[in-house]
């Protein structure tokens, strides 16, 4: 069987590993794109994924640079122009407004189901091996070479690995990760609600884990619940659900109305030792994993994705080898500096609201009034929300 070749091989078909093969592509790279899973089947379009995100200008722009963006908008998508966080009131609410950014909208609420088909549809469909798994990576001097499942081998000069959390490729280059599992436990459901969402992001901070309502296009919300009592909340009938759901966001959106099936997650902090080796990069959740009450995940993935796409063409541009230590040193460095922030706030946070000791809830809710109160402060934390 012969060889196949090109400059990049990329081994992972979710939204970052499309994101950067399109990015790549765009700027006249080689570009491979290997995935174990079928093509996504048609969709009805009334049917809603549970699975959303939270997209931040920075990765709206991205998107925008590939050439999705505006499909994504026009298949999906609710802006959102305010955000309230509280914990104990809501009239003590920390809030930020789109206004304060100079921004149109904080962000936009999109379904992963609807960016990934998106990215895929704009894939130039030669470029793109569904149904394929991985068996082995092997690296040496000159390039690096993939050996697939139906016998095919691949030949690359740099191999990039997108590939989940549980990355096969990570674990094949021994490149260790750190981190913890959480005790939370994210339940996810759309709710409607008997009040409007205006276009505005809910988020309260309960002993037992942080809840968001997100703004979804149709007018209804979809919830967050990283909770320690998962378990019963997934037990739970119908009803009593909704009443809970009510009760834990004290009515900010009026009473629970209908809610979909619910389904539950994991939640584990996790980053890789290290990002790069030769010809060799970590993307996207196979670098690292944050909790999700900051809602900055996917953003990271496609920081992850801009950078990499940057870096590889620059060092194109003035003809050095993609794959070297040197070239994708850059590229570590860059992304892991934004990571270990990213990390620091979601991981405090998660500690902070677990913390129990006399008088550190009182100074915890001080804290978030102490920000409201300062708006330099607070127009800092909305335009680094929005990525800019």
């Amino acid at each position: 069987m012969s060889m196949q070749r090109c400059d990049v091989a990329i081994v992972g078909g979710g939204i970052v590993g499309a994101a950067i093969a399109l990015g790549l592509l765009r700027q006249g790279v080689d570009v491979q794109l290997f995935d174990r899973d079928p093509p996504m089947p048609a969709t009805d379009a009334n049917d809603y994924d549970l699975r959303v995100y939270a997209l931040s200008i920075a990765s709206q722009r991205y998107l925008q640079s590939i050439g999705v963006w505006d499909a994504i908008v026009a298949e999906r998508a609710c802006a959102y122009a305010q955000m309230r966080v509280w914990e104990t009131e809501p009239g003590d609410a920390l809030k930020f407004d789109a206004a304060e950014a100079r921004a149109a909208a904080l962000g936009h609420i999109v379904e992963g189901r609807v960016i990934q088909r998106q990215l895929w549809r704009a894939l130039p469909p030669e470029n793109v091996h569904h149904d394929c798994a991985v068996e082995s990576l092997q690296v040496d001097a000159d390039g690096a070479r993939l050996r697939l499942g139906d016998g095919r081998e691949v030949a690359a000069r740099l191999v990039i690995a997108a590939d989940s959390a549980r990355s096969p490729l990570r674990t094949q280059q021994g490149i260790e990760v750190s981190g913890q599992r959480y005790a939370h436990t994210a339940v996810v459901c759309h709710v409607r609600t008997g009040e409007p969402h205006r276009h505005t992001a809910y988020q309260r901070f309960l002993p037992t884990g942080p809840l968001a309502f997100l703004p979804l296009a149709d007018g209804r919300s979809s919830i967050v619940w990283s909770s320690i009592e998962a378990e019963q909340l997934l037990a739970m009938d119908d009803w009593t659900f909704r009443l809970s759901l009510d009760e834990a966001i004290q009515h900010a959106l009026g009473p629970i109305l209908e809610c979909t099936e619910r389904v539950s997650f994991p939640l584990q902090l996790q980053n890789a030792l290290e990002y790069v080796k030769p010809r060799f990069a970590l993307a996207g959740d196979a670098a690292h994993v944050v909790h999700p009450l900051a809602g900055q995940g996917l953003n990271l993935g496609l920081g992850d994705a801009a950078e990499l796409v940057d870096v590889i063409t620059a060092a194109r541009a003035v003809r050095r080898d993609i794959g070297s230590l040197r070239v994708l040193a850059r590229y570590q460095r860059a992304r892991r500096a934004e990571v270990n922030e990213m990390i620091a706030v979601t991981d405090g946070l998660y500690r902070a609201y677990r913390v129990q000791l006399p008088g550190w809830d009182w100074l915890r809710q001080r804290g978030l009034l102490a920000v409201n109160a300062i708006a330099p402060l607070r127009q800092l934390l909305v335009r680094r929300a929005c990525g800019l």
